[in-house]
């Protein structure tokens, strides 16, 4: 089984920045990808990045240019550093540990902004 905790949140102005964090322990294959989705209120869950396990990285063209997802000097730990926030970002943010056999996501971490 593997866990997947994601970490970082709280409140951020509009044009501000915030680096949440997503740590993954368990049971994990030693290779996986990892994933960044946000949810605001009454809408469905948005993919925003993804970042393979060899390096290569792919973003929505909603946050290109102002998110990265990076890993940290552990694998099991990624980062989405979020720059130029939006109102519209704000959201409840999930990391979803993605594998061959299937992935697991976390309970995710809110994210509010302030206009």
């Amino acid at each position: 089984q593997v866990q997947v905790v994601e970490s970082g949140g709280g409140l951020v102005q509009s044009g501000g920045s915030l680096k949440l964090s997503c740590e993954v322990s368990g049971r994990t294959l030693s290779a996986y990808d990892i994933g960044w989705y946000r949810q605001a209120p009454g809408k469905e869950r948005e993919y925003l990045a993804r970042l393979w396990d060899n390096g290569l990285t792919q973003y929505e063209d909603a946050v290109k240019g102002r998110f990265t997802i990076f890993r940290g000097t552990t694998k099991n730990v990624v980062y989405l550093q979020m720059n130029n926030l939006k109102p519209e970002g704000a959201a409840v943010y999930y990391c979803e540990y993605i594998s061959g056999p299937g992935g697991s996501w976390g309970q995710g971490t809110q994210v509010p902004v302030s206009s």
